[in-house]
C-alpha cells in the first residue's frame, strides 16, 4: 500500500533524533533572589538579616557562574542566633506534641506549594534535591512530633541544638526535622552548596506557623563557625555531616567545652558495588552507569565482580559506556587528582574503559573504568573525585564479602543477585550501615542511616535516629565550661608513682590481685603493681599497673572472640548471662566483704548492691532475645528489614560509685548485645571488680570475651583511645579525660559516652540502683548500631 513505511522499528529509533532541550531558566528561583537582592544574609529570629559590614561569599551554579551572594557571621551573629534559639526552645518546649506535629504537617503542604522554587533553587546551587523527599521527610516527622510523649515518655530533649552539614538537603532535613519533631531548637550552618536551600526552607517553616528562633540559619565558613557556636554555653548538642576532615577540624575545636557532639561522614565513605555470578548482568550494569557517573555522588564507589562473569560485564560495561559524553567536574582541581590517580593506577597494571579520549584540559572528564585493580591500590581506598569507577575482581562469594569489609569505611554497599539466600547473608556479613539488594541509593526517613567505622557515630533515620536529639529525664548531661590545657601527646604517658602510704604495716602481706587479659588471670606487663587503700588510708591489697601492652593482648583475644560470640543465638547468650548471674549468686558474701571492705558502707547495704547486681545481670539475660530489628513499610515498592547488630569491642572505664552494679549493668549490656569488653575499674574502688573476676571464670561466658585491666586511668584510657580495634568507649573520669577522648577519638573514629564523675556526683549523679526503663534503654542503644537492608519486589 502506498504510503506505508518499510522500515523496522529498529531503524525507526536508530534514526529518530533529539528534539531541542528545553532550557531551565529557573524563573522562580531567580525571582525569589532578585527579591533578597541576591545577597542573602542570616535568618534569626524568624526575619532575614544581612548586615552591611560583613565578608561574602560567592555561591555558583553548575556553569561557575555566580548566583548570589552568601553573608558570614561575626561573633555578635553567633551571640545573636544563640540567644533567639534559647528563647525559642522555651517557646517550642512547651506546646503540645499535637502542636508540634501540627506545624511539620503544614510545613509539608506548604513545600508542596513551593516546590517549584525549592527544586529550582537546589538545582543552581548543585544540590539536587526532590521536594517530594522533603515533603515525605515533613510528614514522617511530624507523626513522631504527635507519639513523641505517648512512646518516649522518660525522655527530654537537648535544647539547643546545632546542625552543621556540608551534603545534600536532604540530609540537612534529616538532621533538623527529627531535632524538631522532639522539641529541640536547631541552628543550622550550611555548606556552600545547601546554604541558599536552607535559607529557603528556613522561610518556609515560618510561612508553616514555627516560632520565631526555633529554627535559625547561619552562614560562613562550617568549620570555625560550627565550633563558635557549640562553644556558646546555650547550646546543648552539636551533630555534623559531611567530610572526615573537616569534621575533624570541629571536633578538636569544640573538645573540652562540654558539648556532646555526633558525626556522619558519609560524603567521604567508600562503598562497594558487588556484583555476583548470580546476578541479572544487564540490570547491574545500568545501576553502575546510573550510579558511578553522575556529576555529584553522595558517596565513592568501587565496583567488585565475580570473576566468572568479569568479562561480561566489562564487555557491557563497554557497550553501555560507548558515545557516552564528558562529566563536568565539580571543580578544575578536580582534574589533576583524576589525571594522577589514573596515571598511578596505570602504573601498577590497570587497564581503562573510557567513553571518549578526555580533553587535555578544563573541567570535564569522560566516564573511565579502572580495570584489574589490587585492593591496597591507591584509587581503590580513596577513589577520585568525578566520574571514575575502580573495578577489582573476587573468585567466590565469601571473598567478595571480604572484599566488601575492606575498606576503612561502612556507610552502604549495593550487592546483585538473584539468590535470595546469598543476599541476605553477605548482607549481614557486611560491616555496614546499609545494604542495597539489586538496587542502590534507595533511602526513607523510616529506615536508619548508621555509619560504621570511620563513616560516622551516629544514626539518621527511624525511630533509631531520634535518639540522638533526646536523653533520659534522670540522666545528667556534660557540665559546660572552658577546655583544660592539656597536652594531648603526652596525656596519660605519666607513669605511676610507688609510695608506701601512711600506716603500713610491714609485718603483714597484703594480697595481691592479678587482672583478667584473654582470659588468664594475670600480672601487669610491666611487671608493676600498686596498692589498693581503704578509705581511712591502710593497703588493703596489691593489683597489677596495666599499661598499653595490656590492652593490646586485651583487644587481640576480644577480637578473635567477638565474632563467633555475635554469631550465637540470644538465647544462647541469654543462657551465658544467666550462668554469670548464677556465679555471682555463688559468692555473693565474698563480693558484699570487698564492697564494704572498700567503699566503708554497712554490709547491709554492700549485701543490698550485691542482689541488685545479681538482678540487674537476669534483666540483661532476659533482653538478649526480647531486644529485635522491625520491618517498617516505606512507601516505595519492595521490603525493607532493620536490625541491631553488637558494634565489636567495647571499652569501659568504669565509674567509683556502686562499683558492683555500675560495673554489671554496663558489662550485661555490653555482652547481652554480642559485644567484647575491655573495662577498667574505678582507681579509687578495685577490689570488688578484681573480686568479680572469679564469678567470670565460674561462668559460661568465652574466655577473652572479657577483661579487666587495673592502672593508671588516665593512662590506660589513652591506650583504648588509640588503638583502632576499639569501636566505642563508654567512661566516666575526669573532666580532662573527657576533653582528650572528644579530641583524639575523631581519627580513628569512635562513639563516645562521657561522664565527668566530680560533677556527676555533686549532681547527683546516676542512680545505679533506678529500674527506670529510659536508663536501661539508653545503655541498651550504646551498645547497639543499626543495619538497613532494602530489598526490591517489583
Amino acid at each position: 500500500m502506498a504510503g506505508i513505511s518499510t522500515k523496522t522499528v529498529h531503524e525507526i529509533f536508530r534514526t529518530m533524533e533529539y528534539g531541542s532541550s528545553s532550557t531551565n531558566t529557573a524563573t522562580t528561583a531567580q525571582s525569589w533572589l532578585e527579591k533578597h537582592s541576591r545577597t542573602l544574609g542570616f535568618f534569626v529570629d524568624g526575619t532575614f538579616s544581612s548586615p552591611a559590614d560583613r565578608q561574602t561569599l560567592d555561591v555558583t551554579d553548575s556553569k561557575s557562574a555566580v548566583v548570589c551572594s552568601t553573608v558570614c557571621a561575626k561573633d555578635e551573629d553567633v551571640m545573636s542566633a544563640v540567644s533567639s534559639a534559647a528563647r525559642g526552645f522555651t517557646t517550642w518546649r512547651e506546646l503540645s506534641c499535637y502542636q508540634r506535629a501540627k506545624v511539620l504537617l503544614k510545613l509539608a503542604s506548604v513545600l508542596q506549594r513551593h516546590s517549584q522554587c525549592v527544586s529550582e533553587l537546589c538545582e543552581l546551587s548543585q544540590s539536587s534535591t526532590s521536594p517530594t523527599v522533603l515533603i515525605r521527610l515533613a510528614q514522617y516527622y511530624a507523626s513522631w512530633a504527635q507519639l513523641r510523649d505517648t512512646l518516649m515518655p522518660e525522655w527530654t530533649p537537648h535544647g539547643v541544638v546545632v546542625v552543621s552539614d556540608d551534603c545534600s538537603v536532604y540530609f540537612l532535613m534529616l538532621k533538623v526535622l527529627p531535632a524538631l519533631s522532639m522539641g529541640n531548637s536547631v541552628i543550622v550552618v550550611p555548606g556552600k552548596t545547601s546554604a541558599l536551600p536552607a535559607l529557603l526552607l528556613a522561610q518556609l517553616f515560618m510561612e508553616a506557623g514555627i516560632p520565631a528562633g526555633v529554627l535559625n540559619v547561619v552562614t560562613g565558613s562550617e568549620v570555625s563557625l560550627a565550633a563558635k557556636l557549640a562553644q556558646n554555653p546555650q547550646v546543648n548538642y552539636l551533630t555534623y555531616c559531611g567530610c572526615k576532615q573537616t569534621g575533624e577540624a570541629v571536633a578538636k575545636a569544640v573538645a573540652g567545652w562540654g558539648v556532646p557532639m555526633s558525626f556522619s561522614l558519609s560524603q567521604s565513605s567508600v562503598c562497594p558495588f558487588i556484583i555476583f555470578d548470580s546476578a541479572d548482568l544487564d540490570s547491574a550494569v545500568d545501576g553502575v552507569i546510573e550510579l558511578a557517573f553522575k556529576k555529584k555522588r553522595d558517596f565513592q564507589w568501587v565496583l567488585c565482580v565475580q570473576e566468572s562473569v568479569l568479562d561480561s560485564v566489562v564487555a557491557r560495561l563497554k557497550l553501555r559506556m560507548a558515545g557516552m559524553k564528558c562529566v563536568s567536574l565539580v571543580t578544575e582541581t578536580d582534574r589533576n587528582l583524576i589525571d594522577v590517580v589514573v596515571q598511578e593506577a596505570q602504573q601498577q597494571g590497570a587497564t581503562l574503559i573510557q567513553s571518549c579520549p578526555p580533553p587535555s584540559t578544563g573541567g570535564l572528564y569522560p566516564p573511565t573504568v579502572l580495570c584489574g585493580l589490587a585492593p591496597s591500590c591507591e584509587s581503590v581506598i580513596s577513589p577520585p573525585p568525578g566520574p571514575v569507577l575502580p573495578l577489582m575482581s573476587f573468585r567466590s562469594s565469601a571473598e567478595g564479602v571480604t572484599l566488601g569489609n575492606h575498606s576503612p569505611h561502612g556507610q552502604a554497599a549495593s550487592i546483585w543477585t538473584e539468590d535470595l539466600t546469598l543476599a541476605l547473608e553477605s548482607a549481614k556479613s557486611l560491616c555496614l550501615g546499609s545494604v542495597w539488594v539489586n538496587c542502590h541509593s534507595v533511602m526513607d526517613p523510616a529506615l536508619p542511616i548508621c555509619g560504621r567505622r570511620e563513616s560516622g557515630n551516629c544514626t539518621d533515620g527511624g525511630r533509631e535516629g531520634l535518639y540522638q536529639f533526646l536523653r533520659p529525664s534522670l540522666s545528667p548531661s556534660l557540665p559546660r565550661s572552658s577546655p583544660s590545657s592539656i597536652n594531648y601527646a603526652a596525656f596519660g604517658s605519666v607513669a605511676s608513682k610507688f609510695m608506701i602510704p601512711e600506716g603500713f604495716d610491714p609485718s603483714s602481706v597484703p594480697r595481691f590481685y592479678p587482672q583478667l587479659v584473654s582470659g588468664q588471670l594475670r600480672k601487669a606487663d610491666s611487671g608493676c603493681s600498686r596498692s589498693v587503700l581503704a578509705p581511712g588510708g591502710a593497703v588493703l591489697a596489691h593489683c597489677p599497673d596495666g599499661g598499653r601492652k595490656d590492652v593490646r593482648n586485651a583487644v587481640e583475644a576480644a577480637t578473635k572472640v567477638q565474632p563467633g560470640w555475635m554469631k550465637k543465638s540470644p538465647a544462647t547468650r541469654s543462657q551465658s548471662i544467666y550462668s554469670l548471674a548464677d556465679s555471682l549468686d555463688k559468692r555473693r558474701r565474698d563480693l558484699a566483704v570487698s564492697i564494704q571492705t572498700q567503699t566503708s558502707i554497712s554490709f547491709e547495704e554492700a549485701e543490698k548492691e550485691v542482689e541488685l547486681s545479681i538482678s540487674r545481670l537476669s534483666d540483661w539475660a532476659a533482653r538478649c532475645d526480647k531486644e529485635q530489628g522491625g520491618t517498617p513499610f516505606p512507601p516505595q515498592s519492595g521490603s525493607a528489614l532493620s536490625t541491631p547488630e553488637a558494634l565489636g569491642v567495647l571499652g569501659v572505664i568504669l565509674p567509683s560509685s556502686k562499683p558492683l552494679l555500675s560495673l554489671v549493668s554496663l558489662l550485661g549490656a555490653a555482652v547481652a548485645m554480642g559485644n567484647a569488653v575491655v573495662m577498667v575499674p574505678s582507681e579509687k574502688y578495685p577490689l570488688p571488680a578484681l573480686e568479680f573476676i572469679q564469678v567470670l571464670q565460674a561462668s559460661d561466658i568465652p574466655a577473652g570475651l572479657v577483661s579487666i585491666i587495673t592502672g593508671s586511668r588516665d593512662q590506660l584510657t589513652q591506650a583504648l583511645a588509640n588503638h583502632s580495634v576499639i569501636q566505642s568507649i563508654w567512661y566516666w573520669g575526669s573532666k580532662e579525660g573527657c576533653q582528650f577522648l572528644q579530641y583524639s577519638c575523631i581519627n580513628p573514629l569512635k562513639r563516645l559516652w562521657l561522664h565527668c564523675e566530680e560533677e556527676e556526683e555533686e549532681a547527683a549523679g546516676r542512680n545505679w540502683s533506678s529500674s527506670n526503663p529510659s536508663l536501661q534503654e539508653e545503655l541498651w542503644r550504646k551498645a547497639v548500631v543499626w543495619k538497613s537492608i532494602w530489598i526490591p519486589t517489583a
